[in-house]
């Protein structure tokens, strides 16, 4: 439909969200040794708050999404959560700044966290729609474009654990607060990069400016009701919220069963379900895209698995390549948190060589749908496991693998995620309603959120001298026991994926 050359404006989001993803993964590379080193808090402990903050990173785009489509506005929504992240990373500094402090440096952290947690959520969902909106509709530049977008994601997370990595993971606890406070100073400088130059570069295909009007109120036009019709959509309204309300007392209850007071657990739980029910019970949507939000979900479902086994990279790969792996390189011992820099490495140049792969097969006729690259993705991921389960099993207690696996499962890993994830930002832009376009995309982080709860949770099986851990009966006291866990889900979740993937595509409607 237009020229192969994309819009500057991703050139401009490229940027902003690279500054922006320097700022979290700058963090999360040294935050679980922070934990641990710094703070002193058991491997599980650490684990546990690692999983919340992470789920509620991704939880919080639900509501960030919804307040951009109603009342804000893309532009409003990236400055606010930029500056509410810059906020964060300064607390972040502050609390690694007074470790002798006690309880004071543990509240720093958790406000940090608190505002990590909330300026993310204005920004992450709107930068991800705000892709989709630079082209026509049908565009085929889209899938490429989401890449190029999730090439820039990936420059600054190869970054940043090398740079805060460097200055805060020095062996002297007090040093991490160096790391925190380079992270904020970036998050600055994503403000000032996006303030000044959104004017200029962020234009539609109809040469008008992006993100200033809300999404919601530039789809639907307003029409006069008469009094009959205002009081149908009210008794609806009314409905619906009492049947949102009596889900969620539900579902929060029957997790209150499975996890005790572990309220964060229970509320990730109970909003993957309760939110995309309450986008279902729109009285606008089309059996189309009723259809094609189903879609939506189901995948999304399956992403759950991909992401909980993914995100060991922050949580117990980080303390595996600091415990059990031999980083040391012509007599220079690499930084654990260095390791984390391979994922977003081999990304950025997978992400540059996939686009010209999957336009090569669009020619001749044999490109993969949406859904079988997300099954792809997943198979990858446990082949990955199976590569580290090779590594550690029968090794003696005390001997360290060679790096090279990890290398080997960063780079399998890499190319499983480049199936996946920017497939997955593309396609969730193309099947949703633009009424609903940042709302949808904070619902497709909402599995990322119960997933990453769910890898904290699993990252607490991580085994520990004298410690026998279960997960469902399954016994697990080996690092071989707890890397099979990840191989044998990520296969599961795989195999029905491809299972499904037939009806999913007619279920798509004509969408490619």
């Amino acid at each position: 439909m237009s020229t192969s050359k994309h819009p500057k404006g991703l050139y401009l989001i490229f940027a902003t969200s690279t500054a922006e993803r320097f700022s979290y993964y700058g963090m999360r590379a040294i935050f679980i040794l922070f934990l641990t080193q710094a703070l002193l808090f058991d491997k599980e402990h650490a684990a546990s708050i690692y999983g919340s903050y992470t789920g509620l990173v991704y939880l919080t785009p639900l509501i960030g999404g919804y307040i951009a489509d109603k009342y804000w506005g893309i532009r409003r929504s990236v400055f606010w959560g930029a500056m509410m992240m810059a906020v964060g990373q300064f607390l972040m500094f502050f609390s690694a700044s007074m470790l002798d402090t006690g309880q004071l440096s543990h509240w720093l952290m958790y406000g940090g966290l608190t505002f990590l947690i909330l300026g993310n959520g204005c920004f992450k969902p709107t930068v991800s729609s705000l892709v989709g909106q630079l082209y026509e509709p049908g565009d085929r530049r889209l899938d490429s474009a989401y890449t190029i977008f999730y090439m820039g994601v990936n420059v600054g997370s190869f970054l940043a654990p090398l740079v805060c990595g460097y200055f805060g993971e020095t062996g002297n606890p007090h040093d991490f607060r160096w790391g925190f406070l380079i992270a904020a100073i970036v998050t600055v400088f994503t403000v000032i990069l996006f303030e000044t130059q959104k004017n200029k570069y962020l234009i539609g295909p109809d040469g008008k400016q992006l993100g200033i009007i809300p999404d919601a109120k530039k789809e639907q036009p307003q029409v006069t009701k008469t009094a009959a019709q205002s009081a149908i959509d009210s008794h609806k309204k009314k409905r619906n919220y009492l049947l949102l309300g009596v889900l969620a007392i539900a579902f929060a209850a029957f997790f209150y069963r499975c996890f005790g007071n572990d309220w964060i657990s229970i509320g990730i739980f109970t909003a993957c379900i309760v939110f995309p029910v309450s986008i279902l019970l729109e009285g606008s949507l089309t059996k189309i895209e009723r259809d094609r939000i189903f879609v939506i979900y189901i995948i999304a479902f399956f992403v759950i698995f991909f992401w909980a086994a993914y995100e060991q990279a922050g949580a117990s790969l980080t303390l595996f390549a600091s415990e059990q792996t031999d980083r040391v390189i012509l007599g220079w011992e690499m930084p654990a948190s260095w390791i984390q820099s391979f994922n977003p490495f081999f990304v950025v140049i997978l992400a540059a060589l996939m686009p010209g792969v999957w336009g090569f097969l669009n020619k001749r006729g044999m490109e993969p749908a949406s859904p079988t690259k997300q099954a792809i993705g997943l198979l990858l991921l446990s082949l990955g496991y199976l590569v580290i389960c090779f590594a550690v099993k029968d090794v003696r207690p005390g001997v360290k693998v060679s790096l090279i696996w990890l290398t080997g499962l960063y780079f399998i890993h890499t190319m499983g995620e480049i199936a996946l994830s920017p497939i997955g930002l593309s396609m969730v832009n193309k099947l949703t309603p633009i009424r609903f376009a940042s709302l949808m995309m904070g619902i497709w982080y909402l599995s990322t959120a119960t997933a990453n709860k769910f890898a904290g949770t699993l990252s607490g099986l991580y085994p520990e001298a004298g410690k026998v851990k279960t997960l469902l009966g399954y016994r697990i006291e080996t690092m071989y026991d707890f890397f099979m866990v990840f191989v044998v889900m990520s296969a599961t979740a795989s195999l029905i994926l491809f299972l499904l993937s037939k009806k999913l595509q007619k279920m798509m409607h004509g969408v490619e």
